[in-house]
């Protein structure tokens, strides 16, 4: 058996996503596999570095992940030709100089959303990793969640006849910290921090949307601020300076019609945190991260507006769910795999930095639509 070694070095595996996701859920199990399968004489064996600032906190992902080794000196680290990619889960703030630091020591690229704090500084990392030759990819897991997979096989099958429309509805309740404590970090909530959760979702939004349901050409965004206090982890009150909910509506190529209602201060009740409802002439479907509903054209109850009685009609009723047609695993391991079978054999990946900048332009435009309360055009990046 031929095994591909690929080194990863892994900045910014101390927090939530980095771990679970990234760390645990994608590169252990991947090892714990058999590394990918390339042909029946032939895998890809991920061997991770990890790296961070806080050294306990390091051995302890090396005790629970299997991995061996681990450093404070990303400087160091970089310098070794045993690694071949770079991997970045830090905060946004702190990607940007990382990466350019690993595309200079010809690291392959791989780093988590958004790519840089502006679109600026995205398009210069994408530009600097083409110059070096270095692979470079961004996470973008979204597109291989079971419930978005399910919607792109029902489009693959012409279920929506032409698609209308598509709302989104995104978020859950995060505590203020007064008396329960937050399930978020702080950092999250201040703008000086590059927090808020336009900057977040929008490029979550952007390739769900040109990917799935066509490119988006404009965007009217309104965000807001609802909770103006919250306590930090060290139990301090501070001013939330970000915005913690955003309600966006995007005309995408095609003339389908997008709105996804984005917070941080909204409770749910609805099938799950994400769900999407895609409107077509044929059919319709809701989704969540795992499940997905449909209705077809002839299955459309016929109501009518009375509310002077108890509504006869269930509507729920006549919603089918979607069975489990192919195996669905891990949305981060799977582009996971992609992008080292991208490292080894040049398979196509298209989740590139040039991608990761123009989800950064979107929340720059809802930003910038925000501050001028008008509808703002989207132009090609190159």
């Amino acid at each position: 058996m031929k095994v591909h070694k690929i080194g990863i070095i892994m900045n910014g595996v101390t927090g939530r996503m980095g771990t679970n996701q990234h760390l645990l859920r994608s590169i252990v199990a991947i090892r714990d596999q058999g590394g990918v399968k390339i042909n029946a004489n032939e895998t890809i064996m991920p061997d991770a570095i990890l790296v961070g600032r806080n050294e306990n906190k390091l051995k302890h992902l090396c005790e629970i992940s299997g991995f061996k080794n681990w450093s404070t000196d990303v400087d160091k680290v970089l310098k070794s030709k045993k690694y071949q990619v770079y991997f970045d889960a830090q905060v946004t703030g702190r990607r940007g100089p990382a990466v350019k630091k690993a595309i200079k020591a010809g690291k392959h690229i791989y780093c988590e959303k958004p790519s840089g704090t502006s679109v600026a500084e995205g398009l210069e990392l994408y530009h600097l990793a083409k110059k070096a030759g270095v692979k470079q990819g961004v996470v973008q897991d979204k597109l291989w969640l079971p419930g978005l997979l399910k919607i792109q096989r029902l489009i693959q099958n012409d279920f929506f006849g032409r698609i209308m429309s598509v709302r989104g509805e995104f978020g859950y309740w995060v505590y203020e910290g007064h008396s329960i404590a937050p399930n978020r970090p702080s950092w999250n909530y201040r703008k000086e921090d590059d927090g808020g959760i336009i900057v977040d979702m929008l490029c979550h939004w952007r390739y769900v949307l040109d990917n799935i349901f066509g490119k988006v050409k404009s965007v009217s965004c309104m965000g807001a601020t609802h909770i103006p206090e919250r306590i930090d982890e060290n139990g301090k009150a501070y001013k939330a300076t970000a915005d913690d909910a955003a309600y966006a509506t995007f005309e995408l190529e095609g003339g389908v019609i997008a709105h996804f209602n984005s917070s941080w201060t909204t409770r749910v009740r609805r099938d799950d945190l994400l769900t999407l409802q895609v409107d077509g002439t044929k059919g319709s479907a809701v989704c969540g991260l795992r499940e997905c509903y449909i209705q077809h054209y002839g299955n459309t109850p016929k109501p009518v507006w009375n509310p002077d009685v108890k509504q006869p009609i269930n509507f729920y009723d006549d919603w089918s769910k979607v069975p489990e047609q192919e195996p669905y695993d891990n949305a981060f391991k799977v582009q996971w795999e992609a992008f080292l079978k991208h490292i080894v054999l040049d398979t196509p990946f298209p989740n590139d930095l040039l991608e990761g900048a123009k989800g950064i332009q979107l929340a720059e435009k809802g930003i910038e639509s925000w501050e001028k309360r008008a509808w703002v055009d989207l132009e090609e990046l190159d």
